[in-house]
């Protein structure tokens, strides 16, 4: 049915340890906020970006591989795009916690 979205399954701990520390590089941080607008080439990210290609495609490999990103190739081309699922996994992990840790330790004793 058109429309409807199915439900991704929990992140699990180590997952979002994996994809905590892809975000933490601020060079790919630079990454996904450029992709925030949509799919882009990779010679307009080496551009904006102000990176080498080949310092460029280690950070979109390390993205691609924690699942943050997918990529298709066109002629030459590779175009980048961030993967809505994987945002929403992480960002469900994270109200998780914030949901949680307001509860008031038990008492020692």
């Amino acid at each position: 049915m058109a429309g409807l979205r199915t439900v991704a399954a929990p992140l699990e701990a180590e997952e979002a340890r994996l994809l905590l520390r892809a975000l933490a590089d601020p060079i790919r941080l630079q990454v996904i906020e450029a992709l925030g607008g949509g799919e882009r080439c990779v010679c307009d990210l080496t551009a904006d970006l102000g990176l080498a290609q080949s310092k460029l495609s280690f950070h979109l490999k390390v993205l691609r591989e924690t699942g943050l990103l997918a990529d298709r190739q066109s002629g030459r081309w590779v175009y980048y795009r961030l993967q809505p699922d994987a945002l929403e996994r992480l960002r469900a992990w994270l109200a998780s916690l914030a949901a949680s840790c307001t509860a008031p330790a038990e008492p020692c004793g």
